[in-house]
């Protein structure tokens, strides 16, 4: 039982690295949004520090007490980023990142930190060769709504995920269980016979 519950434990991990994991497409001159958010809502700005790195570690935005902070930006980065202030008390920390170079593919890391719980999320940007015209492109990335990402399915499948991994762990053991008392019955059965027999060998003996 132990070893089950370890093991549930382990997957609900991978489970949960897995689908915090984001995939995001960007294409040559265009823009994206990488998105970043808390399920805390109702933020106070003051108690928001927020911090996106990019692949080798180098700052792309920050956020230090509700506030910009681009002083430690990576030259990479400068006027290529903007976020939405709109929505930081709602936990959006998204950033949106403009005029996309196949050097800006690879992994982004954003660390919300508050005083209510911190979050830590990966987003993998792939940059591909567009093949629209790049207006188009910018035109359909700004009617882009910057919310907050769905991720109810996501807990759906975890959940549906655990829930047959616990029935699993606990059909496995019932069996064990009726195997054992099974092997159990038999080796009283195998005893019980034993003593009759024994019985009736001293019954003969007494008689002879």
């Amino acid at each position: 039982m132990i070893i089950g519950c370890c093991f549930i434990c382990v997957f609900a991990v991978l489970i949960n690295k897995v689908f915090l994991d984001i995939r995001v497409v960007g294409f040559i001159g265009g823009s994206v949004v990488l998105p970043c958010s808390s399920a805390e809502h109702d933020l106070k700005p003051q108690d928001i520090n927020v911090v996106w790195r990019d692949k080798d570690s180098e700052a792309v935005y920050d956020l230090i007490n509700g506030k910009a902070f681009v002083e430690q930006q990576d030259q990479r980065y400068k006027n290529r980023t903007q976020t939405f202030p709109d929505e930081y008390r709602r936990g959006n920390f998204s950033v949106k990142l403009i005029n996309l170079t196949h050097s800006d593919e690879g992994e982004f890391n954003c660390l919300i930190t508050h005083s209510a719980d911190s979050k830590h999320q990966t987003v993998w940007l792939v940059i591909n060769e567009s093949t629209v015209e790049t207006g188009n492109q910018s035109t359909e990335e700004e009617k882009q709504v910057p919310g907050m990402q769905s991720d109810w399915w996501k807990i759906l499948i975890s959940v549906c995920i655990l829930l047959t991994v616990i029935i699993l762990i606990i059909i496995i053991i019932l069996r064990r269980k009726r195997t054992q008392a099974y092997l159990a019955g038999t080796v009283s059965n195998g005893r019980s016979c034993c003593t009759l027999q024994e019985s009736a060998a001293c019954s003969v003996r007494f008689k002879s």
